[in-house]
């Protein structure tokens, strides 16, 4: 034998009867607290062919796997159930379902098993592992040793390597599992579909041993346009950092007070906006240690009814997309996002909303380069355990990860703290502590949620009015509410004191030539019908700021199951081959061209 041997057994057959087996791996929560500022930083790769097995009974934690290291299965003296250094292979990032058709509906465990080298690493004095999402709780395993679990399925996290690293090789154990419980945010019942694996990039980062931790630059809200300021977060000895702006002239020093620092600095840029997309290099050097990002200025806020971007009224013309696709799930590419967004801009688009979870990073910076404004959301969906403390604890987190992730990104214009979830004292508590936690963590950006409206006495009521900056509107007249004249109602009797957003409105079609019926619900014709009249209505109302329909493209949803559905939403203004357009999407290109033609910009 090269190596000693794993004893799977242990103690006796306490395996197969300790349902208390993950109560050694319940600790260590790997949070936000970890962050580190990557912009700028070359970073070693671990995307390609992992080790890779699903696991339905977590038989890997009972009889510890990640123990395991490399010996010739002839070798072997005990009895095993999965060998990760003589497997199956999966390529990550990817979704275990659309890689491999036994494994569509399967909910559970699986296990990522890669090699890694210290001499393929680049030198430094620390090593952070970067990943960029894993659905929805991962654990992490390096040389047999626990590191901690990560919560939430569609933000990064980061594990610090640096002792745990030996020389030769290592073994790196992710145990990712999708199960949808009570107590994680989304919860049980969702309308779109469970993804399970690592499907964003694995990366490691090589550091000196003071670094740099976070760095949000910003326009200062309410300065006129005339003062940029940079708030740095370090980790090491070090009292002060250097900041530069080159293009604006700015190289500046940062005073840290116990690793923290903040510095206003006036400065006139250019204003970052849909019709002038403007971004500056901006750099932060601490020590050794150095970081940059492209960043664009920009101030949005409200007054009264009113969306300001840069002080001036704009009309949110948007629509929502799901992070979604046929063949390979939830993995986004820049290919597919430049398609989602030429999509987007075709139909006369200022704005979209990243629909029900925070998308892939990439998302942002490429909309901060084509000028397109994003709505991000946390996935607080239906119902959530509002009263559990363990599950707002679990939505802050997500909150804290995907606002430290993409604040530096102007498209970014609204942060959502959630969607449809029935008014409740519980839920309004909840989701009023995250919206206090993003304006606290971000005050350049507007806090919104997705509500529904009061049907009782139709009237847009929901308290959590008060507690955001736009109120969004989830509302389906003319599909699960064929009476418009409600919607006529609701517009008249209802006098917000702050902009409204319609999130979500349509209806679900299949176009003829995919099997789809001439008439009726599922009809082409019976969506555009429904477009028209929801453009009818809503164009009277005043305090309508911005209109994202439902939804860019058709989705898979498991709970839609009818002969039109087949396990799929329709509602998408292009088919699930992200090519074919329905006619609503040219309603909705017409309505959005006479709004910038009639001087909404």
């Amino acid at each position: 034998m090269t190596a000693k041997e794993h004893d799977p057994i242990g103690d006796g057959h306490e395996i197969l009867h300790n349902e208390d087996y993950d109560a050694p791996f319940r600790s260590k929560i790997i949070g936000h607290d970890g962050w580190l500022f990557t912009g700028g930083r070359p970073a070693h790769s671990l995307n390609g062919d992992w080790a890779f097995t699903t696991d339905l009974h977590f038989n890997g934690l009972r009889s510890r796997w990640f123990e395991m290291q490399p010996i010739d299965p002839k070798d072997r003296v005990f009895p095993y159930d999965w060998d990760p250094f003589n497997s199956e292979t999966t390529p990550v990032p990817s979704t275990w379902q659309t890689v491999d058709e036994r494994h569509y509906l399967f909910e559970g465990a699986a296990w990522y098993v890669r090699t890694i080298n210290r001499a393929d690493l680049s030198t430094g004095a620390r090593h952070f592992l970067r990943i960029g999402a894993a659905a929805y709780e991962c654990k992490v395993f390096v040389n047999g040793t626990y590191l901690g679990r990560h919560q939430g399925a569609s933000t990064p996290f980061f594990v610090e390597l640096t002792e745990h690293l030996r020389d030769g090789e290592n073994y790196l154990f992710l145990c990712v599992d999708n199960l949808r419980t009570l107590d994680r945010v989304p919860m049980r019942h969702t309308d779109w579909f469970n993804y399970g694996g690592l499907y964003r990039e694995v990366e490691i980062f090589a550091t000196p041993q003071d670094i740099v931790r976070d760095m949000f630059v910003h326009l200062v809200p309410g300065s006129d346009f005339g003062r940029i300021r940079v708030e740095v977060e370090c980790d090491g000895a070090l009292h002060e950092a250097q900041f530069t702006v080159p293009e604006l002239g700015i190289a500046s020093t940062i005073p840290l007070s116990k690793g923290r620092g903040a510095l206003e600095i006036d400065a006139s840029p250019a204003l970052w906006s849909p019709d002038s997309p403007k971004l500056y290099d901006v750099a932060l050097s601490y020590g050794d240690d150095r970081v940059s990002d492209r960043v664009g200025f920009r101030e949005i806020r409200r007054e009264g009814t009113d969306i300001l971007l840069n002080g001036q009224p704009i009309f949110m013309r948007g629509v929502a997309v799901h992070e979604d696709d046929e063949h390979v799930g939830k993995v986004s590419s820049k290919a597919d996002l430049a398609r989602r967004f030429a999509h987007a801009k075709e139909m006369n688009c200022n704005f979209l909303r990243l629909a029900h979870y925070p998308h892939h990073e990439d998302a942002a910076r490429m909309a901060d380069e084509q000028g397109l404004m994003l709505w991000e959301e946390l996935p607080v969906y239906w119902a959530i355990d509002f009263t559990n403390p363990a599950t707002l604890a679990d939505a802050t987190n997500q909150l804290h990860e995907v606002v430290r992730r993409d604040r530096n990104r102007a498209s970014v214009v609204i942060w959502s703290v959630g969607n449809e979830n029935p008014d409740s004292d519980p839920r309004f508590d909840f989701m009023s502590s995250l919206a206090a936690s993003a304006r606290a963590m971000d005050p350049t950006r507007l806090i919104s949620a997705a509500c529904l409206v009061d049907l009782h006495q139709l009237k847009i009521a929901d308290r959590m009015a008060s507690v955001i900056d736009v109120i969004g509107i989830n509302e389906y007249f003319g599909w699960y509410f064929p009476n418009y004249e409600d919607l006529v109602a609701i517009g008249k009797n209802s006098h917000p004191d702050r902009p409204v957003i319609i999130t979500e409105m349509g209806a679900d079609a299949v176009i003829p030539s995919m099997g789809g019926p001439e008439t009726g619900r599922f009809s082409e014709a019976f969506m555009g019908d429904v477009y028209r009249k929801q453009i009818e209505i809503l164009r009277k109302l005043d305090y309508i700021k911005g209109i994202s329909p439902w939804v860019l493209y058709d989705f898979r949803a498991e709970r839609r199951q009818n002969t039109w559905q087949k396990g799929w939403n329709r509602k998408g203004l292009i088919a699930q081959d992200k090519a074919t357009k329905k006619v609503a999407f040219g309603i909705m290109q017409d309505f959005y061209a006479e709004l910038m033609n009639t001087g909404n910009p």
